[in-house]
């Protein structure tokens, strides 16, 4: 557990919770946390269970109110992904050579229906991309041709559609790549604009395919080669280079849950699961910078947002610009499906070692799951 809070929880005055085995109980966000639910006409989230909602134990309601930390731990073994190894764990496929010369990288994903841990005790059925919410991380350099072979596992009608640029029959939509169940699709284009993307299933009805959980990161890197005035950005951007081992890039996907089906959120994360990053504080060696990939596939929510602590850094909105959008804030806000590229570092004098918070301000956000901390250390233990 992270070292600022059991102090944290002291102050709080909370005790603890367990769940106590009553079936058809169907949990929220609340209730984990061993918060009050909300009174009645207030504009936040609950309601009653939906058709399906996933039925879990219900909490010990004799521990004190207003906790703002999940307790107990997900089974990442069990989800068969871990929400820390996500922030580094790049898909950069297979890489062959073309008859004329460009280079061919080629992607394996499929669609499969799982269910998984997005809270501890709360379980959610999801839909997803290679067994996992958010999907494989995608990685290719401006100009490569991708080769992305889709099969679909699930029981529904399902696609990748990429932003990006690419040719009418490869948009992912209906008519042009959304498959049924049993069937396969290859989607190819060249990787262009350099930047930090997305992709998502975009079969119909969109909004339920997005919750579920089916949408990844798809991340293009500049090609030094394209981009002389800045090719020392550049190069800082290409995985795989000195100047790019240099950095401590970290994948960032801000997603939420309807856990009941109601059309509101339960529980927001990043990376899925629910103060993941509290708990487990990012390691951030102090005199390396830091760039995030930032995307918020949000479901049910107009806007998400990023607040760092104790820092400023750069933005890039979308990635395909190698000079800042905005310099130096320390708060950025998404729309669904807005991305964008964050740096920043944590060297100067001011930053000692310790604890730095990072979150959505949307405080109902933050109390639901959307919170964690960088731990800022001299070096790797």
């Amino acid at each position: 557990m992270a070292r600022w809070l059991p102090s944290l929880l002291s102050r709080r005055g909370f005790l603890g919770a367990g769940l106590a085995a009553t079936a058809g109980a169907a949990v929220t966000a609340r209730e984990t946390l061993g918060q009050q639910p909300m009174p009645a006409g207030h504009g936040g989230h609950g309601g009653s269970p939906g058709p399906g909602t996933p039925t879990r134990a219900a909490p010990n309601h004799a521990v004190s109110h207003g906790a703002m930390i999940t307790v107990g731990d997900v089974d990442n073994a069990r989800n068969g992904f871990d929400p820390t190894a996500m922030l580094t764990d790049w898909y950069a496929g297979a890489v062959s050579t073309l008859p004329d010369g460009r280079r061919l990288r080629s992607f394996e994903l499929t669609a499969e229906e799982k269910e998984i841990e997005i809270a501890p005790g709360v379980m959610f059925p999801a839909w997803t991309f290679n067994g996992r919410v958010p999907g494989p991380a995608l990685r290719a350099t401006e100009g490569d041709r991708l080769r992305i072979v889709f099969r679909n596992y699930g029981s529904h009608p399902h696609s990748m559609h990429f932003h990006g640029i690419h040719a009418a029959r490869m948009d992912g939509v209906p008519g042009a790549g959304v498959i049924q169940p049993g069937e396969e699709f290859v989607y190819e284009f060249d990787a262009k604009p350099f930047g930090c993307h997305l992709y998502h299933c975009h079969a119909t009805p969109l909004a339920r395919h997005m919750h579920k959980g089916m949408y990844g990161m798809f991340v293009v890197d500049p090609d030094p080669n394209r981009h002389p005035e800045f090719v020392d950005v550049a190069r800082s951007r290409l995985l795989g280079t000195p100047e790019n081992a240099e950095w401590q890039e970290l994948a960032m996907v801000m997603n939420a849950f309807d856990t009941n089906f109601d059309g509101e959120n339960e529980f927001y994360a990043c990376n899925t699961i629910a103060h993941c990053f509290a708990k487990q504080p990012i390691k951030i060696v102090r005199h390396r910078p830091v760039r995030i990939y930032l995307m918020n596939v949000t479901e049910f929510d107009p806007i998400n947002s990023f607040h760092l602590h104790g820092n400023f850094f750069n933005y890039f909105d979308t990635g395909t610009s190698l000079t800042p959008t905005l310099k130096t804030v320390d708060l950025i806000m998404q729309c669904q499906a807005q991305r964008g590229i964050l740096e920043f570092s944590y060297a100067d004098q001011d930053h000692e070692p310790g604890l730095y918070m990072f979150h959505a301000h949307q405080s109902e956000f933050t109390e639901l799951g959307w919170m964690g901390m960088f731990d800022v250390v001299e070096a790797l233990s």
